[in-house]
């Protein structure tokens, strides 16, 4: 398929997301106004967005691959991940404070986070490929929100994949751990069986595998640098890679204590005022 939206309509759109970001005010999914929008429609719109907050000094630092999980393809109905971008402003370090009035409705969701030595930006790559360009791997959150209405107050309509990905796939921040895993270490098989216990409050939320990402959370890398050289985009030396959630996403709510125990590689941890 191919866009069919204006430019002017892209910006519009674009514009409107930003103003939601800034604001912490929501706005209407894309496709209520746009029904018949595209895959290719609704990464336009992601990339001008991205486009806008460059403009106004945000730096690209790495990218995230989302709907990793067969389950959420299938809930989403789509039949592969989404992706979307990370600004400089998106990373937080562990134990860092948000403001939950800062986001629209944020959510936590536990992965892992490929750095790169080297640039991968080549057609077909392999496993092998992303492990010889990767640095080290480490444990991470992703905090994701919604710039426009999960659930419409009006109808209890909910957004689709495309207003997802219109909304740079609900990217909106990442905490990474310090401790490392070498690419020698992953490609052992380490990262299948690593895992994490998601608590908030004390409560444990959820836990999860590595394996949960594609069986293995380098095959989301794979594909990411396979589908962004389709339309031109590296995965750039220094840049994170979030390889895709191996949780389901936890509510973050004013006066939450989440904890992510990666066991041996660490833990994160992530307050909400």
């Amino acid at each position: 398929m191919a866009v069919t939206l204006s430019p002017e309509q892209i910006a519009t759109v674009a514009a409107a997301h930003e103003r939601a970001r800034v604001t912490a005010v929501p706005i209407d999914p894309v496709t209520r106004t746009f029904p018949d929008i595209t895959l290719e429609d609704a990464y336009a719109i992601q990339a001008a967005w991205i486009d806008l907050q460059v403009a106004a000094g945000a730096v690209v630092r790495g990218h995230k691959i989302g709907l990793t999980s067969r389950a959420m393809q299938q809930a989403m109905q789509i039949d592969e991940p989404d992706f979307g971008a990370l600004l400089d402003d998106m990373f937080l370090p562990s134990g860092a404070t948000i403001a939950a009035s800062d986001y629209l409705d944020p959510k936590i969701e536990v992965e892992f986070a490929f750095v790169l030595a080297d640039t991968l930006d080549a057609p077909d790559l392999t496993v092998d490929d992303v492990y010889a360009a990767t640095s080290h791997i480490v444990p991470a959150l992703e905090l994701i929100d919604a710039r426009s209405h999960r659930v419409h107050p009006a109808d209890g309509r909910r957004r689709t994949v495309l207003d997802t990905i219109s909304d740079n796939a609900a990217d909106a921040g990442i905490v990474v751990g310090a401790e490392q895993v070498t690419p020698e270490e992953a490609a052992a098989g380490r990262l299948r069986w690593a895992g994490a216990i998601l608590y908030r409050n004390g409560v444990v939320e959820e836990t999860g595998l590595g394996a949960g990402v594609l069986d293995d959370p380098v095959l989301g890398v794979v594909w990411l640098a396979n589908r962004l050289h389709s339309i031109g985009i590296p995965l750039a030396a220094g840049e994170t890679i979030l390889a895709g959630s191996f949780t389901r996403p936890v509510d973050c709510r004013p006066g939450d204590h989440i904890e992510a125990d990666f066991g041996d590689l660490g833990t994160l941890t992530l307050d909400v005022n």
